[in-house]
Parts: structure tokens; sequence; C-alpha cells
């Protein structure tokens, strides 16, 4: 059940593609659902795959307003609101094609927030606003323009306990604006060789971010996802171990389960109870309530 408090954000991201990313956002969210906790799940990914795999295509192809409007238009931070799509495990505010242009609405929108603080370079804001779709000067007002997901999530009407924000597996500022939002990571990671240099990026990012905006982000903790018994995968269990020392560091052993559920549109929770990693995704969601003060189970 709801309580009378601020919902606990949570972006789950990493750029590196192929990690699972999206896979674990659901299964994170069908834990939480499934100790009784209320879930927004926001798809901040273009590509829409977290829609996809909640079953919600129909909405990906939706018409105008989309969360494309919502997050590049600064008078449309509401209609959020409408674009709320129930799912038996969480609400979804859903990805829709529109949202590839986010990307270069929201690099004008920043670079416009830079040029109003340089009044030598004021006259360049008008030029930029051009170039955008739905971005205006007025929309802009303060030294950054990551806000916009903030300010979405504050305007929506809906009371929960947690807000689970799927990323895109690229940095720009898009991921920024939704780490921005949600103020805390969870970061999947694979335990493969090639993700060292993508969690050392992912570090590096979370650290510019923080400087620039002058922002803490929290770090929940690590999923380390399709864990086999190799050599490299106890090797890179072991770096993972090494570099999130302050943190939880979670193992999800490769099941085959947990691409059948996410093709019938669920979490393993609605799926299918009788697969393993089921535990996994509930010691998660136990540590982030431990996390976020949620003491109790509640279904």
């Amino acid at each position: 059940m709801s309580q009378d408090r601020d919902a606990a954000r949570v972006c789950v991201t990493n750029a590196k593609g192929g990690t699972g990313k999206t896979t674990v956002a659901i299964n994170v969210a069908g834990a939480l659902n499934a100790r009784g906790r209320d879930v927004l799940f926001v798809d901040l990914d273009p590509q829409g795959n977290a829609t996809e795999g909640l079953g919600l295509l129909e909405a990906y192809d939706a018409t105008p307003p989309t969360m494309f409007d919502v997050l590049s238009d600064g008078d449309q931070r509401g209609v959020a609101n409408d674009l709320l799509v129930e799912h038996d495990e969480m609400d979804v505010l859903p990805a829709n094609i529109d949202m590839l242009q986010l990307e270069h609405e929201l690099t004008i929108a920043d670079l416009i927030a830079q040029l109003k603080h340089r009044p030598d370079l004021s006259t360049g804001v008008e030029a930029l606003a051009e170039l955008s779709i739905n971005v205006t000067p007025e929309d802009v007002t303060g030294p950054h323009a990551l806000g916009a997901l903030d300010e979405a999530l504050d305007a929506i009407e809906g009371d929960y306990d947690y807000v689970i924000v799927d990323s895109p597996p690229f940095y720009g500022k898009l991921t920024d604006t939704g780490i921005y939002a949600a103020r805390n990571v969870l970061v999947p990671a694979l335990t493969e060789s090639t993700s060292e240099r993508a969690v050392e990026l992912l570090i590096d990012q979370i650290a510019a971010l923080e400087a620039q905006i002058d922002v803490e982000v929290g770090t929940v903790g690590v999923v380390a996802n399709r864990v086999e018994k190799t050599n490299e995968d106890r090797e890179m269990l072991a770096w993972l171990e090494e570099v999130f020392a302050d943190f939880p560091v979670w193992e999800v052993r490769k099941r085959v389960s947990l691409q059948r559920a996410f093709s019938a549109g669920s979490s393993l929770f609605e799926y299918d109870r009788a697969v393993d990693m089921e535990d996994v995704f509930l010691e998660i969601a136990a540590e982030m309530d431990r996390q976020f003060g949620y003491a109790e189970v509640t279904a």
C-alpha cells in the first residue's frame, strides 16, 4: 500500500547495450510489487524495450501527445497523467517512437540554459530555439535543462512507493535527465571483461553530473546479470565487488525464463513463480525497502 511520503526513485542505468538492463528493471519492479509496493515504471529508452516487455506496444506507436511532448515542452509536463497505463504489476509511463528525437531536444534545451547565463552569447538563444521541435527559451529557466522528467514526476497525481526509471543504453542528456530525476542508480552489468570500461564510464558520468549541477547521486547496488560458471565470470564478480565494495552486488544467473517472461509481457512474478532467480530480485527489493525506509512486507 502507498504511504504518505514521496516515492523513492531509482534509475536503472548502464550505457553498454546488451546488459539486460530492461529485464532487470522490469523484474525489480515486479519484486517490489510482490512485496506490496505501488510502483510507477518509466520507460525512458526511445527504443521502447520495456514498453514492449510489458506488453504495451500500442502505446509505443500512439499519436501525440506522448512522453516526447511531456519531456520537450515545458507546458505539457502534466500530460504525463494522461499517458499512464495500468499493468497487472505496476503503472507505466510508456516510451514512444517520437522519443527518438528527445536527445536532440534536450541537447538544445541545455545549450539554451548555458547561453542564457552568458550575456555575451545570449543572442544565440533564439537561433537554437529555431532548431528545436518543442523547446522554447521560456521553457528553460535554470542553469541547466535536466529537470524535465523530475518536473513530470512531480506532476503525477498517482500515489506511489517507488518510481523505477529504465534509462536509455547510451550516455547523453536523456540519460542524465533520468539520473537527475531519480538521484539513485541501480547498475546492471554483465560478468564479462567488456563491462569494465562501461562501468568505469558510468562512474565518471555520474561524477561529472554531480559536479556540473551540484547534486548527489546514490548507488543502490549492482546487479551482475546473466552470470555463468566460467573463470571470466568469477573474475568479473570479484572486480565488481572490489569496485563497489560499499554496495550490494547481486548475482542473477542466466535463465531462459527471464526472456520468456519478457515475451509474455510481465516480470517473473506474474509469469512463473518456480524460477530460482525470483529470490534474487526479492533480495534486491528487500534491500531497497531497507535503504528507503519501508520496513515491512505488506503483501
